[in-house]
């Protein structure tokens, strides 16, 4: 007979039941969680590879300024040298040891250029030693003392074309990397980097006592790959599911990339500063913002500090707290010490070094925001906007930081002095320098503050141009030597046109006196209206608008006479176009900023080569230059020469609106062509003609820079002849006042047989020949 079973045995047999319930939902739990860890696993795996293996970073595009190439006879003083090494990062030492150093003895400079790789090939780096004399180099030599025929130094980075995001890097190699930076970077942040598997049990261990002991924060127990994850991959929350994907993505990452890959990818991640929107990741441009130095040139004081900076860059910035950077670097200069990887000697030796940071950020995008701009929209005829802003292409242009500087400081010394006059506070200026002889535009200013970065008047503002027109019209005359000759006879007479709408246009002269008949060349030099507005009406409005279409500048003005002085509108780049194919002998260079393009790896992509094109006679463009130099002698511009000296031909062309509204100035040398624009952006009136607002930072430029002299060769089809300065006939060389004026052959007078000629009797003449003589 069976013994039935006490309540207690029933429960127990429940309970086990139960339990065996349980125990089967708890691994069926556990297999599902499984499977989805597993899963998550593959996601965070596919994830990592995916992103890790393609294309790790976005790189701006880095715009270069020209090269600076160094040869005997360049034009180019000691201090201007000095100036563009300062801004490339050079060191000044006692002695030139390395790359990126120079010394500085009496009027020689001993310098080891860094190499650098340009569309033609690679410039290798090397010792040089450069004499000077004057505004001249004088001697050039190699390392062994040994002339050199040319030597190129690397150029300037003066901006680069940002993503939305403005992330910025300049990427590095493992064996580009100064000594001590990997030794000094797992010294602070991961002593076990070389030994662990992404996550290091032993540094959380040593993190939890030291902050323990403290009793507050001190040390992190991350290794760099968790860093490197969490920079790459993940955000900055703080949370525990964040800390676990971030170890689990760490342990992953080294599970399929070498820990060379990984520290390399690490080097380039990190982040280390702010520069106003953009920011500053990786060693490679935080040694180059920081100290304007390439990254493998720093020295152990000064890699101490950027790994220092790692672990707070904001709260480590050594600009805004140079005390905490200070403490931080000598810091991590003690722990070099106790780790043996400098000597304690050595250590102290850097920790007595200074921070030895720039003043501001060398790489800022800020620094020419015209010229940039200006390169900007030249690229993107040919380029997509993700191309610039995420492949690293390298773009090379013709902008020479040297003239640049002295653009800027020509304005800012002008305008410091005309503040003074009532309404000069409240305007505005552009600025165009080019080389005549390539069409390269080598210096841009889009306002009086050369950092701003918004409306670029030197491209975007369209302003009346004034007299800066009228030597198209004398162009269009000169180009009939049948009927138009420098000394051809024109008058200067109130004259007056009713138009179609019944408008009467009565042009005036600037003071508002007539000046009777008078030489063609005297209406250009003195920018008479009446004689010009009279010239032009008898050449045909639409035959100077035809010029000016052939000097290279597309305009829709309508043919009304007002055009013949300027009404019509143009941009300063316009203009400098217009007065590029006058000062290049009539030949049309389209202004062009970019000389090539290269990929990220240094492959040749793209060549801006020069263009040329020949539009006019060079006799008649001749004729015209003549006429534009006496602007500077004799005519509106001539106080010039109380700033210059006397002995340095220019040719130039005043320009002032109705109402001074527009104060314009363009004028060149053989090597130089500037345009100047002074206005307000309401279109105001200003205090200022042309005179005496944009020729006087015209002239304070060109005393900067020293241009050479207009050296304008005769055209086979021009010739010399002697004339009587007052009746403009042949004379003879012996004839008091006799002088030389050049003619297109054919044209010239016949000689004089003897002196004393009588000049056409007019009330006038005796204004030209006080003027004359």
């Amino acid at each position: 007979m069976t013994r039935p079973r006490s309540p207690r045995s029933r429960n127990r047999g429940k309970s086990s039941s139960q339990l065996h319930k349980w125990l089967g939902w708890a691994a069926k739990l556990a297999l599902v969680g499984l499977v989805v860890v597993a899963g998550f696993a593959v996601y965070l795996d596919a994830t990592v590879q995916e992103k890790f293996s393609g294309k790790r970073w976005t790189i701006p595009a880095k715009v270069y300024a020209r090269p600076l190439e160094l040869f005997v006879g360049l034009k180019l003083n000691k201090e201007d040298f000095l100036r563009e090494l300062d801004a490339l990062g050079y060191r000044r030492e006692s002695a030139a040891n390395g790359p990126g150093a120079a010394s500085v003895a009496g009027n020689t400079v001993e310098l080891n250029t860094r190499g650098f790789q340009f569309y033609e090939g690679t410039e290798p780096a090397q010792r040089i030693r450069v004499r000077f004399s004057g505004d001249y180099v004088a001697g050039l030599a190699g390392a062994n003392g040994s002339d050199l025929a040319v030597a190129r130094m690397e150029p300037l980075m003066i901006g680069g074309l940002y993503p939305a995001h403005h992330e910025d890097r300049i990427l590095i190699k493992l064996d580009q990397v100064p000594p001590y930076l990997l030794d000094t970077l797992v010294a602070v942040e991961d002593r076990e980097f070389w030994n662990h598997h992404g996550v290091s049990l032993k540094s959380i261990a040593r993190a939890v006592w030291v902050n323990t002991t403290a009793g507050h924060l001190r040390q992190g127990g991350s290794t760099l790959t968790q860093q490197l994850v969490k920079n790459y991959f993940l955000t900055n929350e703080r949370s525990l599911w964040r800390k676990l994907n971030e170890a689990m993505m760490a342990l992953l990452l080294e599970l399929h990339y070498d820990k060379r890959d990984i520290m390399e990818s690490y080097l380039n991640e990190v982040f280390l500063g702010q520069d106003g929107q953009r920011a500053v990741h990786g060693f490679g441009l935080a040694s180059q913002y920081f100290f304007s130095q390439p990254l493998a040139e720093l020295k152990v004081h000064q890699v101490a500090l950027l790994v220092g900076m790692v672990k707070g860059p904001s709260y480590y910035n050594p600009r805004r707290y140079p005390e905490r950077a200070l403490e931080r670097r000598n810091l991590v200069l003690d722990v070099l010490a106790e780790q043996g990887v400098v000597t304690a000697q050595e250590a102290e030796q850097a920790k007595q070094r200074p921070l030895g940071i720039t003043k501001k950020g060398s790489m800022a995008d800020s620094s020419y925001p015209a010229f940039l701009d200006l390169v900007k929209r030249q690229l993107r005829e040919d380029y997509r906007e993700e191309d610039l802003t995420e492949e690293g292409l390298r773009i090379f242009t013709s902008f020479d930081p040297i003239l640049q500087l002295k653009a800027e400081g020509a304005v800012r010394e002008t305008f410091k002095r005309l503040d003074g006059r009532k309404g000069v506070d409240q305007t505005e200026t552009a600025m165009v320098v080019t080389n005549p002889e390539t069409g390269e535009i080598q210096a841009l200013l889009g306002s009086r503050d050369p950092r701003f970065a918004g409306f670029n008047r030197a491209i975007d503002a369209m302003r009346p141009i004034g007299s800066l027109v009228k030597p198209a019209v004398y162009l269009t005359a000169l180009e009939q030597p049948s009927q138009y000759t420098l000394t051809s006879w024109i008058e200067d007479q109130p004259f007056s046109i009713k138009g179609r709408d019944g408008q009467v246009w009565r042009p005036q002269n600037y003071d508002h006196q007539a000046r009777g008949t008078i030489f063609l060349y005297q209406g250009l030099a003195n920018s008479l209206n009446l004689s010009t507005a009279k010239l032009g009406m008898s050449l045909g409005v639409p035959n100077v608008l035809k010029t000016l279409e052939r000097l290279g500048v597309s305009v829709n003005w309508p043919a009304y006479p007002s055009m013949l002085l300027g009404a019509g509108a143009m941009s300063p780049m316009q203009v400098a176009t217009m007065y590029q194919t006058i000062a290049s002998g009539g030949f049309n260079t389209p202004l062009r900023s970019i000389r090539s393009v290269l990929t990220a790896d240094g492959q040749p992509l793209k060549r801006y080569p020069f263009q040329v094109q020949q539009r006019f006679d060079p006799g008649a463009i001749y004729l015209v230059q003549n006429a534009m130099q006496r602007v500077m002698r004799e005519g509106t511009a001539r106080s010039v020469y109380n700033q210059l000296p006397s002995s340095l031909s220019l040719a130039g062309k005043t320009g002032t609106t109705n109402d001074s509204r527009d104060s314009w100035f363009s004028g060149f040398g053989q090597d130089l062509l500037a345009v100047v624009w002074i206005g307000r952006d309401d279109n105001g009136k200003t205090p200022l003609t042309g005179a005496t607002g944009a020729l006087q930072i015209w002239t304070s430029f060109m005393r900067k820079a020293d241009p050479l002299p207009l050296d304008m060769p005769m055209p086979d089809n021009v010739v010399m002849a002697w004339v009587d300065p007052h009746s403009g006939q042949g004379s003879d060389p012996s004839c008091p006042g006799a002088v030389q004026m050049p003619y297109i052959r054919g044209s010239e007078p016949a000689p004089g047989a003897g002196c004393g000629i009588q000049a056409p009797a007019n009330e006038v003449m005796d204004w030209v020949r006080g003027w004359l003589n």
